[in-house]
């Protein structure tokens, strides 16, 4: 499984379809990806284990985000004012 998820990450070009995320404005599913990715870093480093998988999320929501709003939501969570859970 583990060569499956590589070889969809070595592979990715752009976000693919998601069916929460059906219309034109893609606000939410780059948020909900940036989410996602540290989520993911969060649960997978808790447990030791690698966070190869969690490259996927980051790069959707790099191909989705503008990058200023990402650079805003690293510093809010190094400050520890994000809005979002993780």
């Amino acid at each position: 499984m583990a060569e499956n998820i590589e070889e969809k990450i070595k592979n990715y070009r752009t976000a693919p379809f998601d069916a929460r995320f059906p219309n034109t404005n893609q606000t939410r599913n780059c948020f909900q990806n940036y989410l996602d990715f540290h989520r993911c870093n969060k649960a997978l480093s808790a447990k030791d284990q690698d966070v190869a998988p969690c490259e996927w999320y980051q790069r959707v929501y790099k191909s989705l985000c503008p990058m200023s709003w990402v650079a805003k939501w690293d510093e809010q969570i190094e400050e520890g004012t994000f809005a979002g859970k993780i």
